[in-house]
């Protein structure tokens, strides 16, 4: 019996398949007499944007407002110790670029002032 019933199954299975060949099988999209359709989304999201125009300053504001609260929510925020160790890090960077920029500058200058000599 439990045999039938997976042949069964199998047939269905087999039938299933041959449906979608044949939906399938006739769906060219360079046949040109098929008609063309107009009313699909692109319709749609016109009819949105010609709608979305209507809405008010204030109705915009608070759309605003409401997807920024949405963003808002899908941050994952740093912990405290996290926080406190990327702020160090970008201390610490910032402290070695001015370095590097302060002893660039004081040469530059230095040789700006031997090549150039003292105006004094």
């Amino acid at each position: 019996m439990a045999d039938n019933k997976r042949r069964g199954e199998d047939a269905d299975d087999d039938r299933r398949n041959d449906e979608v060949v044949e939906d399938g099988a006739g769906d060219d999209a360079t046949d040109a007499d098929e008609p063309v359709s107009r009313g699909g989304t692109a319709t749609r999201e016109r009819a949105k944007a010609e709608t979305a125009g209507k809405v008010g300053l204030f109705g915009r504001i608070a759309r605003f407002v409401r997807e920024v609260v949405a963003e808002l929510r899908k941050v994952i925020w740093p912990t405290r110790k996290e926080l406190l160790t990327y702020t160090a890090v970008v201390i610490a960077f910032v402290a070695v670029m001015l370095t590097i920029v302060a002893v660039l500058d004081f040469f530059f200058a230095k040789g700006v002032l031997w090549v150039f000599g003292n105006p004094s």
